[in-house]
Order: structure tokens, then sequence, then C-alpha cells
């Protein structure tokens, strides 16, 4: 385990060079810290045609065990933080396409003053890391009405009319904006006939609810032909999420104009008959206007479209939306909070260092978990003779909680 204090850029920044031996700071101003200090792990040199940035040029990566190995970050309480891994091609795994990055990213209530990001072996191959980014989100964003029982998995966050992706610092939180051009599969695909791509240079008032980058929101498509049809793959999908859609109006529209237009989404006749129009529900031109839902059932393949009403005399407009799926949290063993308790007494010693939690989702390499959904440390560890004395403290420090709960 290693421990970061939130010392970067920001207080509300980290972004943790894995495999790294120097801090650095990147084209963006972001500064980057190497994992150096990690105990376990091991460094490795990366080589791609199309990725120069330093943080993609070293992974961190760990034996093929049963083991878990884990960073562990200060937070602070009650606050809302977007966790971001990254993970950079490897000749012992298995990525889709050896040439991408493939990112992983979250929105978490932090609920204790530590977060631990672990990685381990899932089926064949050694794990590994390239980078670990948390930026903690101010106020409301992100709000959820049962944060303390789910956190966020980012499925898609598209920003639609864009050249490249947008992130820091024109979004001052870091999201990734991705562009809706990029070429993968599956990936917006079946676009209506009449779509085309507008933008402005006209800042956009986004000082409310979620807060999209006005530079996101200077870009949209519009459905010359009275629609936009979209298509998509949901990573993490089918299951219920918590999505919204970003708009603003950036077209001069003559005094007898008007665009009002309804989402299209199978089987949610619900949301079908929200009618949208964006001038006035945004209260003027050049304003943030996002409906969206809290929980809503999604499938995997995603097919959606916006029609424009009858009296409309503009086709529909999209910036940019998100959609995240809820995953449910679990608190882990029950012997947690006592564990770490216990081994924050032996800050020197190597087998106080492996983090997480003591149980899942696999035990430490010294202990032994039952089978329950939130599991509690057994005591009956079979030790060796060296490890005796410690084992009987941490049998005693068990009981002791025990009584303390009783």
């Amino acid at each position: 385990m290693i421990l970061y204090s939130q010392d970067s850029i920001w207080d509300c920044f980290v972004s943790v060079d894995c495999g790294g031996n120097e801090s650095f700071t990147d084209e963006l101003g972001l500064e980057w810290t190497p994992d150096s200090q990690f105990v376990y792990g091991e460094t490795a040199r990366i080589s791609a045609p199309n990725e120069n940035r330093k943080q993609y040029m070293t992974v961190c990566y760990f034996p093929a065990d049963n083991r878990k190995y884990c960073y562990t970050f200060n937070v602070t309480v009650r606050t809302h933080y977007l966790v971001r891994t990254s993970f950079f091609h490897w000749t012992t795994i298995v990525i889709y396409d050896a040439n991408t990055i493939v990112t992983h990213e979250a929105v978490i209530l932090a609920t204790a003053p530590a977060i631990s990001i672990c990685v381990s072996n899932a089926t064949t191959g050694e794990p590994f890391i390239s980078t670990i980014e948390l930026r903690q989100f101010n106020g409301s964003l992100y709000h959820m009405d049962f944060e303390t029982l789910f956190f966020l998995s980012l499925s898609a966050r598209i920003n639609f009319d864009a050249e490249t992706n947008e992130s820091y610092p024109d979004d001052p939180y870091d999201r990734i904006w991705e562009s809706d051009s990029l070429k993968r599969a599956n990936y917006l695909v079946d676009v209506a006939a009449g779509t085309q791509r507008i933008s402005t240079t006209v800042p956009i008032d986004v000082n409310s609810d979620e807060r999209p980058p006005s530079k996101v929101m200077q870009t949209a498509v519009v459905g010359h032909n009275g629609g936009l049809n979209y298509r998509l793959n949901l990573n993490g999908f089918p299951g219920n999420g918590w999505t919204f859609c970003y708009f603003a109006e950036i077209e001069d529209l003559k005094p007898d104009e008007i665009r009002k237009f309804r989402l299209v989404l199978p089987g949610n006749k619900e949301l079908t008959h929200l009618i949208v129009n964006v001038k006035e529900n945004a209260q003027r031109k050049y304003r943030l206007y996002e409906p969206g839902s809290y929980n809503i059932s999604l499938p995997f393949v995603l097919s959606f479209a916006f029609k424009k009403t009858n009296d409309s005399s503009k086709g529909p407009i999209l910036n940019a939306f998100e959609i995240y799926k809820y995953m449910e949290i679990n608190y882990g063993s029950l012997d947690a909070l006592t564990m770490e308790s216990f081994v924050s007494h032996y800050p020197k010693e190597v087998w106080a260092q492996e983090g997480g939690d003591p149980c899942l989702p696999t035990p430490w390499s010294w202990v032994q978990c039952n089978s329950d959904p939130q599991p509690q440390i057994g005591k009956d560890n079979d030790p060796v003779p060296r490890e005796e004395k410690r084992l009987q403290l941490l049998i005693w420090c068990l009981e002791d909680a025990q009584v303390e709960k009783t």
C-alpha cells in the first residue's frame, strides 16, 4: 500500500504515474507523481507509435497471484470524487486494441477519510496499471438519491461536433468529453440523414447543475430533416443508470422560428412525452439546459432519437450527454475498520502494507476470511512460528472489537 496526500496541483487533484520514477508537469499543466515508493510493484517501459505522453510510457505490474495490490489516498469525507484509472497495452494480457488506452471512471462519495484503489489478477496474466487520477467535485455535482448505497460508473460522456476530446483546463474538473467523431465499433452509428454540425464562439452560461464546460456547449449537432438518430453500446449495461442531456441554443433563430422536440426512447413512454424548447427552458440563448433522469433502466445497445414536434420550424439540437451506470457499493468485511486500526500500528512492516479491504475481493495474504457476503476474519488462522505473536495480537484485537459492538 502507498498513501498519497492531496498536495499536487490543487488540493482536489491527484495524478499518479504508475511505474514512473520522477515527478513532472504535463502539457496541460497537471502535476504527476510517480508511485516509486510502492512496496510490491515492478515497472516496465511501454513503446507505442501514436502515444508520447509521459504518463503512458511506463506501467506498474504485479505478480499473477491471488493477492490484491492497493493505492490508498487521503480524501475529504462527504465529498464527491471522480476516480479514473487507465491501462495501456502490456504483453501478458489482452486488450482489444494494443494501441488504445483503456480507461475506467467512476464518481463516488467519500464516506471515510481514505480511498483504496486496488488491482488483482482476474483470470490470467499479470495485473498492471498505467495511471490513477482523483478529481474532487464541488457542491452538488452528480447528486444521487442513494449515494451511500451506489456509485456511478461512466459508460458514455460525449461532446457533439468536437474535433478532439476535451478535458482540463477547459473543464476545471478534468472530465474527459469524448468527440462524437471517434471511430470505433457501434459508437454513435445509424446517424439520421440531414444531421449537421454547428458551432459558436459565444461563451455559454453553464453555471448550474453538472457544469459542462462552455467549450463543450459551443458545439452541437442539429437535425435539419427533423430528427437526430443514434445507436451505441453502453459499457456495463443493461441496468439502471443516471443520464443527462446538455442543450444550449447556439443558433440565431428568427422571430418566427421555434425549436421544439421530444426524445424517442424505445420502451420508455414517460420520457417520450417530455418536450424540449431549449431557448425557453434555459430562459435565453447561450445558456445551459440539462434535462435527464436520476434513475432509468437502459439496455446494452441503446437506440435513441430526437424528433421535432409538429409546431416546430427547426429540427432538434444536441450539444452533449453523459450516461453512468449505478454500481452497488460493497462495504466490505465486518472487520475492516478493526483491521485498518491494527495494521496502522506497524507502518514499517511489509505485511501491513497490502491495503484495501482485508477480505475482499481477495483476502490479505496472512489472514483467512469466511465466505459470508459481508465476510469476517476467522480466528482459526494457521500461523507459522514467526507470525504467532502478530496473529495472537490480531485475535485479541478482533475479540475486543466484538465486545465493543455488543
